[in-house]
């Protein structure tokens, strides 16, 4: 073999690996984005769970808690943020309403505490307990959620992944973040003082 097909037969495979390459990060690529949606879709799920059991403890609590519905009224209009959020798959406006629906319903659990005849309602402590495992389920899949979403924005922003993510619209995803209150730190002395 001459020394020019044997150049070219090198440059085809060079070529052919690059190809090959290309299309693994393409491939990864695709795989990641997928990750982020099957991950906004878990969340989705316990999202409209929860969505679906908020009118019902409003309607135990007034029942029993008829002046507070300034309490319940927080409640059911923080659930009409998220939900509107939820349709417009805006995580920012997700995040607040979300940071104002918990504030609700730890102020709304807070006042129950008042009411002893509510406290000892069944219907109301089963919907007390769902709502609390629904929110323990929803903070495990958003921490599941923004690991997948760093995982895309990690590779669709370094080098050469950049390259093809660049070329066939791959693009960073917004974290899914809800505002913390801040917390005092409490004195546990004063606590347990006589």
């Amino acid at each position: 073999m001459e020394t020019g097909g044997i150049f070219w037969a090198l440059t085809g495979l060079l070529l052919v690996a690059l190809i090959v390459y290309f299309i693994h990060i393409y491939n990864r690529l695709v795989s990641l984005k997928h990750g982020v949606s099957r991950s906004w879709s878990n969340i989705d799920v316990l999202l409209k769970q929860r969505h679906d059991e908020l009118p019902k403890l409003v309607e135990v609590c007034k029942r029993y808690m008829g002046y507070e519905q300034e309490t319940l009224e927080r409640v059911m209009n923080a659930r009409s943020r998220v939900a509107q959020a939820r349709a417009g798959a805006d995580l920012r406006a997700l995040g607040q309403a979300e940071t104002e629906l918990r504030q609700g319903l730890g102020g709304l659990f807070a006042v129950a505490e008042a009411y002893p005849q509510l406290k000892a309602d069944a219907t109301f402590r089963h919907l007390e307990e769902r709502i609390s495992a629904l929110e323990e389920s929803i903070a495990d899949r958003r921490e599941f959620y923004n690991e997948s979403v760093n995982l895309n924005n990690v590779r669709v922003e370094q080098f050469p992944d950049v390259l093809v993510a660049s070329r066939f619209g791959f693009a960073p995803f917004d974290l899914l973040e809800f505002e913390e209150r801040e917390r005092a730190d409490v004195d546990l002395g004063a606590l347990f003082a006589g």
